[in-house]
């Protein structure tokens, strides 16, 4: 009895070596051997990668920020910081490799608030956090207010 053999395509065999072949292909202008619809979706896919971590990375700051501002534990003061530092640093290198990132800025904001707040609620039930965010939202200042000392 013989069996069909399945024809998969060569991304979904092994998606490394599609990517080879794929910048291969690109490098030398072969666009007619190109697998268009796949290429079509990781280019999309890159675009909603980027975006992703855009709105991860805000709301790991304003996790941080919000337990620095409201939570009096000073022993974890520190630890806060740093996480604030390293995810501005974050946030500064991925809108400097991806400028139109800062267009998401406004419309993400509200959504990782709603995210860390949302979080913060269960993981701090006794504490009473401000419903909406008390200080300029503005990219600038959330890249380098301290806001704790004001």
């Amino acid at each position: 009895m013989t069996q069909a053999v399945e024809k998969t395509s060569l991304y979904d065999r092994d998606f490394l070596l599609w990517t080879e072949d794929t910048v291969t292909k690109l490098r030398l202008g072969d666009f007619q051997g190109l697998d268009l619809e796949h290429v079509i979706e990781e280019i999309e896919a890159l675009g909603i990668s980027q975006k992703k971590e855009l709105l991860s990375r805000l709301t790991t700051l304003l996790e941080h920020l919000i337990k620095r501002l409201y939570i009096p534990l000073p022993k974890d003061y520190n630890g806060w910081e740093r996480t604030i530092r390293e995810q501005r640093r974050g946030i500064r290198v991925l809108l400097d490799q991806m400028p139109s990132l800062r267009n998401f800025w406004d419309g993400f904001f509200d959504k990782a608030w709603n995210f860390a707040l949302k979080d913060l609620k269960a993981e701090y039930p006794q504490i009473q956090f401000p419903r909406e965010w008390q200080f300029s939202r503005d990219l600038e200042t959330m890249l380098d207010c301290v806001f704790w000392d004001n």
